[in-house]
């Protein structure tokens, strides 16, 4: 069965509507030859780009503020500026006095220590001895009625003491480790950032240099691209015509689709039309001789229950009248030519011919590409000179040369600090673990303790689970003190250097102090003069020129270098590519005109015109296929004569009854069922032609009308987009020196020629200072500050709380039952702790 194609897809609308969208095709759109490609650049100045250093926000910021508080309270004075300058420009002048007035917040928390740290020990010797004498406590006072509610309260206080000391030993375990990991990166960012900003100005002359070679990348690029650009025109071409031409190839081989389809189905119909007439005359007489037959049967007055299939009898005639079709030979004989053509073919001729454009048009263009390249070796004056035009600076010597200086001395300074933080470290783990060991004694005292006291409900109960629990909290206590000395120590140590360097350096540095300090005349010595190592203008404020730096202004502008170097002018291409447009103008292709439709296949459409298919009376035909080839249905005749034979009692009537049925079916299996296989082939010839045939001539008409059309239309719009696609590709090839342009103007004044890395190194180093060691050194000390201090607590009710874990004694004599009901021991000897 041959499917019927759908014309209304690529003929609707094609007759005027393809002609009207080709101006519109062939606007100016670059979008077709693509987007310009991004050059990659060689990035002449990447070691001068300093990341800029960010401290995340983190579980521990709110821990970092409480302890910049507890500093704030600590160190109420000042920035000390005039103590600071005698200390640069004259340290042997240096007043003890001013000093201490400036650290009295300090030195009453080192008065606090040492009290602490000779008090702690103290009181742990004493204790030692005393329980060595067995007179620490005495012994346990006999049970009474408070003795559970003073024990629960011991107990309470405890818990929540070493709860306390939990907390403060794993915010110093998490401090001290994040302090040791950023030690490390801190350290080794100090050398990086000297060597990036030794680079900021010493080798801008190379640079520039470097940066005028790389001229050459946009210049390879447009080469690269001339030699495909006629077959990329021609793609062009090919891409805004295919829009127009696919659809109309695609029409036209519908077309031919339509007609064959057409023709087959015409020229089934005919057939079948034939073999229906056929077999109608073969099938009439039988269906005759049998209604007559059946009749005679069921008249017979011994029939019973006869009456009823005498309707069905008489209805056993013909049906449908096949002779009344109307013929269509004299069609088919007028589109026998048609039949033989091969449409596909002929579409595919005009398809290869559309498609070798692309060919042809760079055929065309080989000479144009040539000059083009000759034109674009040359290279422009301004960017041959402008490493050669940059004025060399004295001031970029002498700051290379400071901080390479300052590069080499900080370096072994940095292994220290490396080093003794290494210590530090060790020691911290260290005293962490000792609390940790604290808090793990003090937990265990009170869980065995605990255990204890509920096992004395039991008169079997012994008394070690109580005694293991007072033991383990006398453990905790013998820690505390032998800890506490080396604790407090630690502690003040790095309170001391890390609070000075919070409160001394980074609050002024984050208040601007530092930079007025630094702009002060006088305050700083000659030797530390900032503004003759970088070489800035004389007297110039630091402040302003880090403000000025960070906004991202120019070496050019800080310097004054404006004036001595026009960076534009070396930039100006203007004269380049006007030759490269002159040459782009050049450019014609010679397109030979598009045959859209061969004359084979004109012919063929004109014929199918011709033809008058449409004028078949297929009504004719539906009317008969409408019709039964028989009006009684055979087979259920048949299986009715089979159940009416069973119920008669005349065996020579129930017999001839029988045989009947079996000529029905028989008759239906071998003349009716044919019939009617070839009725439903005629009805699918006859659907098919009624559908199509009725707008396959008036699409046929709009489609040699619109290839008229566009076969004179086409010349003037490939010239039109010829011209908009050489616009289009000089517009393309200009962007990528117009790339080159923004890529050194934007590499001179914001990487090489800009001193913003020094506003960001001054950012990082407050950032590595303040915020990635200050901070944790900071908190880490404090945290363990708080453990050492809630030491003392924990020894007190660790202390108490044992005695009520050991075995207590009862009261021999008691008025009281309700004194005797709180443990319930039968048996207690008294029990020295």
């Amino acid at each position: 069965m041959t499917r019927t194609p759908d014309l209304m897809v690529p003929l609707l609308g094609l007759s005027l509507g393809l002609a009207l969208s080709l101006p519109g095709a062939v606007a100016a759109d670059c979008e077709s030859l693509g987007r310009v490609e991004h050059l990659a650049f060689a990035q002449v100045a990447r070691t001068r780009e300093l990341t800029p250093y960010d401290r995340a926000t983190g579980p521990l910021d709110s821990l970092y503020g409480t302890v910049r508080r507890f500093l704030s309270v600590v160190q109420l004075n000042p920035f000390p500026a005039e103590l600071i300058k005698t200390l640069l420009n004259d340290p042997s002048s240096v007043k003890t006095d001013e000093v201490v007035r400036y650290e009295a917040g300090y030195i009453v928390c080192a008065v606090i220590a040492g009290f602490y740290l000779l008090s702690v020990p103290i009181t742990g010797l004493c204790f030692c001895c005393c329980r060595c004498r067995r007179r620490c406590g005495g012994r346990v006072k006999t049970e009474h009625k408070t003795m559970a509610c003073e024990r629960g309260t011991l107990m309470t206080f405890l818990l929540l003491t070493t709860l306390v000391l939990l907390i403060g030993m794993v915010c110093a375990f998490a401090t001290n480790q994040y302090t040791h990991s950023q030690t490390g990166p801190s350290v080794e960012a100090v050398p990086e950032t000297l060597l990036s900003l030794r680079g900021l100005i010493s080798d801008v002359p190379e640079e520039l240099q470097a940066m005028a070679k790389q001229f050459s990348v946009p210049q390879k690029q447009v080469s690269k691209e001339l030699d495909g650009i006629g077959e990329n025109l021609g793609n062009i071409i090919h891409n805004r015509l295919k829009s127009t031409v696919y659809p109309v190839l695609a029409s036209m081989h519908s077309l031919g689709q339509a007609l064959q389809v057409s023709i087959d189905h015409l020229r089934a119909l005919n057939t079948t039309s034939v073999e229906l007439q056929e077999g109608q005359q073969y099938l009439e007489p039988p269906v005759q001789v049998l209604r007559e037959r059946l009749l005679t049967l069921l008249q017979k007055s011994w029939c019973h229950n006869c009456e009823g299939f005498l309707s069905w009898a008489s209805a056993l005639q013909l049906g449908a009248d096949f002779t009344q079709m109307p013929p269509v030979g004299d069609v088919l004989l007028q589109l026998k030519d048609v039949a033989e053509a091969n449409f596909s073919s002929l579409v595919q001729e005009e398809n290869t011919t559309f498609n070798n454009l692309p060919i042809l048009v760079k055929m065309q263009t080989v000479s144009v590409v040539e000059d083009l390249k000759k034109a674009l070796a040359e290279q422009p004056e301004g960017v041959r000179m402008l490493a050669q035009a940059f004025p060399g600076s004295e001031a970029a010597s002498r700051w290379s040369q400071a901080l390479e200086r300052l590069e080499q001395c900080s370096r072994p300074y940095l292994q220290d600090v490396q080093r003794y933080e290494t210590y530090r470290w060790i020691l911290g783990c260290v005293l962490c673990s000792a609390i940790l060991l604290v808090v793990i004694c003090n937990l265990l005292g009170l869980s065995l303790g605990i255990w204890g006291l509920f096992a004395r409900e039991d008169p079997s109960h012994s008394e070690t689970k109580g005694e293991a629990g007072a033991r383990f909290l006398m453990a905790g206590v013998a820690f505390s003190f032998l800890f506490a000395a080396p604790l407090i120590l630690l502690v003040f140590a790095t309170f001391l250097v890390g609070g000075n360097v919070q409160t001394l350096v980074c609050r002024s540095w984050e208040s601007g102090e530092l930079y007025q300090f630094a702009d002060t005349p006088g305050n700083l010595p000659p030797s530390m003069n900032l503004s003759y190592l970088l070489g800035l203008r004389k007297n110039i404020s630091i402040f302003q020129a880090y403000q000025q730096c960070k906004a991202g202004a120019v070496l050019w502008n800080v310097l004054q270098l404006n004036d001595s170097y026009d960076l534009d002018k070396h930039l100006d291409i203007k004269q380049y590519t006007y030759k490269l447009q002159q040459e782009f103008q050049s450019f014609k292709v010679d397109l030979k005109d598009l045959d859209l439709l061969s004359p084979a296949a004109r012919q063929d459409l004109e014929a199918l015109q011709s033809s008058k298919l449409e004028n078949l009376h297929y009504r004719d035909f539906v009317e008969q296929i409408q019709k039964p080839v028989v009006k009684t249905d055979m087979r259920q005749l048949a299986q009715e004569l089979e159940g009416l034979a069973q119920a008669q009692n005349d065996s020579s009537l129930r017999q001839q009854l029988q045989d009947k049925a079996r000529e029905l079916q028989s008759l239906y299996q071998e003349k009716v069922v044919p019939q009617e296989s070839l009725v439903a082939k005629l009805n699918l010839s006859v659907r098919a032609l009624e559908s199509l045939v009725p707008k396959l001539q008036a699409n046929t008409s709009d489609f040699l009308d619109t290839v008229t059309h566009l076969k004179g239309e086409l010349p003037v719009q490939l010239s039109h987009i010829l011209r908009n696609a050489t616009e289009c590709f000089l517009t393309r090839e200009i962007g990528y020196f117009s790339q080159y342009v923004t890529w050194v103007r934007e590499e001179v004044t914001r990487h090489i020629a800009t001193c913003q890395p020094l506003s960001t190194a001054l950012d990082n180093g407050h950032v590595i200072l303040c915020d990635m060691m200050a901070d944790p050194w900071n908190a880490f000390w404090f945290c363990l500050g708080w453990c050492a201090f809630f030491l003392i607590p924990s020894i007190i009710f660790a202390v108490k709380t044992s005695k009520y874990f050991r075995p207590i004694r009862k009261r021999l004599s008691s008025t009281s039952s309700e004194e005797t009901q709180l443990f319930h021991i039968p048996r207690v000897t008294s029990l020295k702790l």
